[in-house]
């Protein structure tokens, strides 16, 4: 019995970052922040993109998340699901195409409720020419970007 306890007390410092480590990849997060630290809320609630603050700060998916304001991490920490953009807030259209790429926070665009975020205005020009075809493409995509 102790010789199990023992190994199991070496082995679990190994698979816990193993386990963090797929979510963090699934959220776009440079420098650790997901969004480049803009507020997911603000985008349904402001009807733009807004930039967040480290004082107003959530963790969520392994990443930290910034809020301009109290009431919208209250907002985000009652529902994540309903705020955080669809493919991790990767670019929505390279999703769509096979691949993760950033976002210009000014390229957004929210669908049947769900924020859906592209690399630039021309990108996303391309993106509303299928919206239902991209979201259905991107969501075949995403599974496998997730992981890497």
């Amino acid at each position: 019995m102790l010789r199990r306890s023992l190994f199991t007390l070496a082995v679990i410092p190994f698979v816990q970052p193993a386990l963090a480590t797929p979510r963090v990849r699934a959220v776009n997060n440079a420098g650790g922040v997901a969004l480049r630290g803009h507020d997911p809320v603000a985008w349904f609630t402001e009807g733009r993109p807004r930039r967040g603050q480290a004082a107003f700060q959530a963790d969520h998916a392994g990443v930290a998340w910034h809020f301009a304001s109290a009431a919208n991490l209250a907002r985000f920490e009652a529902d994540p699901a309903a705020f955080a953009p669809a493919f991790g807030g990767y670019c929505a259209f390279g999703v769509a195409r096979g691949y993760k790429v950033d976002i210009d926070p000014e390229a957004w665009h929210i669908e049947a409720g769900v924020l859906y975020l592209n690399y630039d205005r021309g990108v996303q020009r391309q993106w509303r020419r299928d919206i239902p075809g991209h979201i259905a493409r991107a969501a075949a995509n995403w599974p496998r970007l997730a992981e890497a």
